[in-house]
Formats: structure tokens, sequence, C-alpha cells
């Protein structure tokens, strides 16, 4: 899991239609023809093209355009699928998976894939040296995966416990090449193996596209692959498209971009509340098609800094009080978001899990919804009240009820933090809105300097057992108090024996039922909470063939080996 600053980085059944507008061609009606280019766009670029030391949003997209992993979780139809892996057993006891690797495959530069390959990127991924950001993520139970190799053409992976989603776990591990970085690896320089300087040919791997050129602060220009393995239906190599180009440009620039013809989608594709009529008449014009993506998957929340570091603040006394936190929920109008920052583009929610993810998606609701009777009720109970009259809640001290939102400037959650903010103060709580740029904020929270934060938490995957990082008490996405060494509540630990019994037990219909109970528990303790969840329209040019959009990021380029172009020229 991941910050969602631009966006990418919680597998089961999130499939729903989508439907388009705006085109002549509907997408899938012509067959997909070889050739052409498409150019898309992208809000941030790598720092490095090294994968295992790089989880930025730009990082990844290179990296699932460039490299391939050994199982690939269909982001349309929640299905774990080979990809590098021809196929696969499992054991009786589900912690022993023997993988089959696929035949005649090769890197970029024409080297075979062999089993040595895959175990050199597991040893990598888990070398503390490296300390790589994916590590973390592909651990079961603070454990790493064994990893052996009987002959060339065969993986045997070994988990240390029994964990349900199985090999879903390793679908975001692209294998890298073992020719290229195992000597930096024993020289201990593999982080800064395949940094920006490093020549282009240099760079090579297994996906659809190389990367050929890169423009600093400009743009990303993939050629097709020669060597790459897939086909489609019909026998045909893959991928369609000879060229992607990826300009680097601003979330305003780029539906701009969009609009006028420049570019033929966005990486990050959704289109924001206040672009959508002016793309509506595009789409009417026949320049563009939008599609209906439905309700997003990962919300922006509003979570309380309930780490130790806070404690000797005196705003902790009430910022750590359960009825507090409800108070600030039961005040604020969610509709009411959805009306005037959204534009009635989005649906009001209680939880971290939206109806986008249809397996796992609990409708949960606190016990106060909106009531500003309540609300009063509420902070009165955490030892809150107007004792002089003045519209501002005050604590037994006198001192005024007044507390920072850390957000993101010139975002639309600053727009959101706005509206809760007049809210609140109707409630009689001041509201401090701090608004910063993205690396100013990782900072801040680094530190743990703040009362609040109003963000985004991009989950990898929609089964929970592979976001535990952000459910467990241990994990580093556990943004309100991460990292903890032993649960610091009893509802923490209640989360945390809920998760790791759904995590692990081989009965579905069970694991969704002890999931639902950790989503009544955050609710019910709202250490973090969350407002609305927006929804998605995805827009593409004219020339957009084929694309299979996704409720995960990136919803078009998860699939890149299939988009096509119109025409071969622009």
């Amino acid at each position: 899991m991941t910050f969602t600053a631009a966006l990418f980085l919680i597998g089961c059944s999130s499939e729903r239609p989508s439907t388009t507008s705006g085109s002549a061609t509907p997408a899938g009606d012509a067959a997909p023809a070889h050739g052409g280019e498409l150019i898309a766009s992208i809000r941030s670029e790598p720092a490095t093209y090294n994968r295992l030391v790089d989880h930025s949003t730009a990082g990844e997209a290179l990296a699932l355009l460039t490299q391939a992993p050994l199982v690939y979780v269909n982001r349309a139809t929640d299905t774990l699928e080979p990809w590098l892996a021809a196929s696969w057993t499992e054991s009786a006891d589900h912690l022993t998976y023997t993988i089959k690797l696929r035949q005649g495959v090769t890197f970029s530069d024409g080297t075979p894939l062999t089993s040595a390959d895959v175990l050199f990127t597991f040893r990598a991924l888990y070398d503390p040296k490296v300390e790589s950001p994916l590590a973390s993520d592909t651990l079961v139970n603070g454990k790493p995966l064994q990893v052996s190799a009987p002959d060339p053409s065969v993986v045997v992976v070994r988990f240390p416990s029994p964990f349900a989603p199985g090999l879903r776990l390793i679908d975001g591990l692209r294998i890298l090449p073992r020719h290229k970085l195992e000597r930096a690896f024993t020289e201990g320089k593999f982080n800064d193996a395949w940094s920006i300087q490093t020549p282009l040919t240099e760079i090579v791997g297994l996906g659809p596209f190389v990367l050929a050129e890169h423009v600093s602060g400009q743009r990303l220009v993939l050629a097709r692959n020669p060597h790459y393995w897939r086909k489609d239906a019909a026998g045909a190599r893959l991928p369609y498209l000879d060229k992607l180009t990826i300009v680097i440009a601003s979330q305003a620039a780029e539906a701009l971009k969009l609009q006028s013809g420049e570019i033929d989608l966005m990486v990050n594709g959704d289109i924001r509340p206040e672009d959508y009529a002016a793309f509506k008449r595009a789409a009417g014009e026949r320049q563009l098609r939008l599609i209906d993506n439905g309700v997003g998957l990962d919300p922006n929340l509003l979570w309380f800094n309930l780490t130790s570091a806070k404690s000797s603040d005196p705003k902790s006394r009430w910022l750590g009080n359960k009825a507090f936190r409800q108070a600030i929920s039961c005040a604020v109008d969610r509709q009411a978001i959805v009306n005037t920052v959204y534009l009635g583009e989005a649906t009001p929610i209680y939880g971290p899990v939206t109806p986008a993810n249809r397996t796992w998606f609990a409708d949960v609701r606190p016990a106060c919804e909106h009531d500003l009777a309540k609300a009063r009720t509420l902070f009165a109970s955490a030892g809150l009240a107007d004792r002089n009259g003045d519209g501002t809640l005050e604590d037994a001290a006198g001192k005024p009820v007044r507390f920072s939102i850390l957000t993101q400037a010139d975002h639309i959650r600053a727009r959101v933090v706005a509206v809760i903010q007049e809210q609140l103060r109707q409630a009689g709580v001041a509201i401090d809105i701090v608004a910063v740029d993205q690396g100013a904020l990782f900072q801040r929270y680094s530190e743990r300097n703040y009362d609040s934060i109003y963000f985004g938490i991009q989950a990898s995957a929609t089964d929970p057992a592979l976001n535990e990082g952000f459910w467990l008490s241990s994990g580093v996405w556990h943004v309100w108090n991460p990292g903890q060494k032993t649960p610091s509540a009893d509802w923490e630990r209640r989360m945390d024996d809920l998760m790791v019994r759904s995590a692990t037990s081989p009965d579905p219909v069970e694991r969704v039922r002890l999931f639902t109970d950790v989503q009544k528990i955050f609710v019910d303790e709202m250490p973090g909470i969350y407002f609305v969840t927006p929804k998605v329209t995805l827009a593409v040019s004219s020339r957009v063939r084929n694309p299979q959009p996704a409720p995960q990021l990136p919803q078009l380029l998860w699939s890149a080996d299939t988009l096509a172009a119109a025409s071969a020229g622009r």
C-alpha cells in the first residue's frame, strides 16, 4: 500500500460493467490492429528505473509497462492468471507452490528467462541492505517466502504459514534480469543500479515495452518489445502498439491536453468533477469517449495522530477519545461534500472499503450518520462543551477545542477540508487548514508532527489480507499509529486477531464474515473518518481501441499490451 499522492498502488470480484458515450466505434466493436502510437499522460516521473527501490506511482507504471511478474491478477475480472509462470501446483497443506516457468521467454535483450532470475529477484527483495519498500508487502506474518529452484524451468515457493490469497501475494513482484543486476547487488550497489543516468540499453525487462527515451520533466517514450512473449486469442503477437509516449503533466494540464487531442488517455484515468462538463461536450462532439467506471476503490480519509509522539500534547486527550472522533463524523454532512465539491459525482461512505470492492464491502454505518444535536451530545460525553457561550467548545480547563488538518494544497482534498472546516465550526470546533505540497506533508507525517491529516491510502489489492500494512497494528501503513510493537488498545488487538484469522481461513465465506467484523470495529472506533468516494469517469480519445477499464489504478494501462490505436498515424 502507499499514500495516494498521484496514486498507484487493497483481490476479489470487483468486476463491473462499463458504459461508454461519444464514440462511433465503441470499444470491442472493431478488431484491434497492430501498429501506431498512443500518447498518455502522468503527473510525476520515476526517480529510478529500479522497481525494487521505487514505490512511486510513476515507478509502478514504468515497471508495469517494461517488466512482468510470475502471476498476474486480471484487474477487470479479479482472477489470478499465469504470466511468466505457465502453470503451478499447490500442496495439500496449501503452503508450497511448484511453479513451472513458461518456455521460450526472453528478456528484451534476448537473454532467456530462467529460475535463476526468479531466485535473484527474491534475494534482492528480502535483502536488508536493499530495504525494498516492496518487501513488507511480500511477507506472511512478518516472515519471507522461501524460494528454491530444482532446475532452470521450475521454481518452488513455500509460505511460512497458511495464507488464503496464496500466489496473489506476488502479483506485484516483477522478475528482474540477474545478468544485468547481480554484479551491482554483490558489490552492495543495488540501490544505485538502474538510476536515471543509466544508458537505456542497459534497462531490460520482460514487459510489452522497452524504455527508448526519457527526457526529464517532459516525457517517457516506450517502444514495442520485439521479444515479448504474449499473444492474443488469434495467435498474433502483442503488444498491438508500436510506441507509447507518456508526457509528464499536471492534472489540470492533462485535462486540457486530452480535450484538445494532444494526448489519448491519462495514466491516472479519472477526470475531475469540475472538468466533467467540458469532457461531456467533447464526447458529444465525438472528440473523445467517456467511460463510466463506477465508484472509486481508494477514498481519502481524515485520520488522527494517535501515536505516542502526540501524548504530551493536551489535544491528545480528546483526539484520542473515541466519542470525540464519533462526534466529528456525526457533525459532517457527507451529502453536502458530494453536492458542493464533487458536483454530485460521488457517494457518501463511512469506512475504508467502498462498494466497488463487491466481495469485501460491508455497508457498516456509525450510530450517528449526521445529526448536529447528537454530535454535541457526543462532544459533551468527551468533556467538551461551550462553557462561555461564544459558540466554541472548550475542554475542562477552558481551552478552546481547536486542531489542525494537514492536507494537500491545490487539490480537491483541500476543498473537501474547507467544507469540513465550516461544518465543524457550526458544531463549535475550530479547524486550522494546513495545505502543503506532498513532500512537506510526507515529512510532517513521518515526524509525527501533526494533529490530523486528510489524504489517501491506496490499496495494492482488493483482498484485505494483501493490505495488512493498513489493517494490522504493526503495519507500516496503519497511519493513525503505525508500527506498533504490541497493540496499543484492546480494539486494535481485536482487529489484529480478526485479520489474522481471515487471512488464514480456507473458507471464503468465513473470511468475509471475519473481515466484516473488522470493518465494524473500525467504523465504531474511527481512528480515521471516511466521508465520500468519487464516481470514476475515464476519458480516452477517439483513437483508443480495445480499452479494458478496471477499478484499480492505472485503470487502462494495466492491460497496455492489448491497447490499440485506431490508425497508424496521428
